[in-house]
């Protein structure tokens, strides 16, 4: 009804700008700039129709993580990372870099962060799987072509109401010094917290925060949702044991290739979209890969014909 009411309104703004402009008011900027956002409204109304699951509308906690490769893959992990830090900069959304572990020469060896706004999972949930990069080397000498991967995992921020029990001594936490971006604001106490979870061997870092005691609940909150995501990959799979159910997608298999050389193309293997400015897309203009991913899922389309390498 809110999204319905906003369209009104917004038609009724254009209404009056088109009888200006019929009336010889030079209004062509504002109408132009109305309808704009008239479509953007539109568009957005329209993925979020597309968003109906349980937890869609929460803050996505997004991990990455470079594959083998050494420096090579380890920058290429570092401009995702910078890819998704300016999506969520032209979506308007909120976003903290909640642990950052550099690599030796250049790039990270991991990264998470957090993004707050509306449906900021739903979207960000497109986006997990394994990236591959193609390119001209900057790291290598001899100027050849190198191929690298890197890992996104999404996970959504869970409410309080959300029961996921955790047993203390279940934990090992331990605290050391903040090694991530700050330059002189970075704290020279030993304020990082890295939680393992025994059972499961999950390990979760953070040291964003100048307060051991707040970085310990930003950990928590980030452990809560890598095990209530377990308990319900758990759940899935059992259930597709018993229904003979099979993933068009295979976990860890390749989502999107990104191809610098010897042409320039991003590929979405999963919906076969394919956009051919790379810098524009790696500078946050992802959208559209989002969009085709949340289509062919809801249409039941997704992954069919197999994915395709380059």
């Amino acid at each position: 009804m809110q999204l319905i009411d906003q369209l009104k309104k917004r038609e009724a703004d254009l209404s009056v700008l088109v009888e200006w402009a019929e009336e010889g008011e030079d209004v062509a900027g504002e109408l132009a700039s109305g309808l704009d956002e008239l479509a953007r409204e539109v568009e957005a109304a329209e993925t979020r129709k597309l968003l109906g699951g349980e937890h869609d509308q929460k803050n996505a906690i997004v991990t990455i993580h470079p594959g083998a490769g050494g420096t090579e893959s380890q920058d290429w992990a570092d401009m995702l990372l910078r890819m998704y830090l300016r999506w969520s900069e032209r979506r308007g959304f909120r976003r903290e870099v909640m642990d950052y572990q550099p690599g030796d020469e250049a790039g990270i060896t991991s990264a998470t962060l957090e993004i707050y706004g509306d449906y900021a999972y739903g979207l960000m949930a497109a986006e997990a799987g394994v990236h591959r990069l193609v390119r001209i080397s900057p790291f290598d000498q001899a100027a050849r072509r190198h191929t690298s991967f890197a890992s996104v995992y999404v996970w959504p921020e869970l409410p309080d109401d959300v029961e996921v029990e955790i047993d203390e001594k279940d934990l090992r936490i331990d605290t050391y010094r903040s090694s991530g971006h700050g330059g002189q604001h970075i704290n020279v106490t030993d304020s990082a917290i890295r939680i393992t979870h025994l059972p499961t061997g999950i390990v979760v870092t953070c040291q964003n925060e100048r307060s051991q005691g707040r970085n310990r609940e930003s950990a928590m909150r980030v452990l809560r949702a890598r095990l209530y995501d377990l308990r319900m990959k758990e759940q899935q799979a059992k259930l597709e044991q018993i229904g003979g159910e099979k993933k068009d997608i295979a976990f860890g298999s390749q989502i999107r290739s990104y191809v610098l050389h010897p042409y320039q193309m991003v590929k979405d293997h999963r919906t076969r979209e394919e956009v051919g400015d790379v810098n524009r897309v790696l500078d946050g203009d992802i959208d559209v890969f989002i969009k085709a991913y949340l289509k062919q899922k809801a249409a039941g389309t997704l992954g069919q014909g197999g994915a395709e390498g380059d």
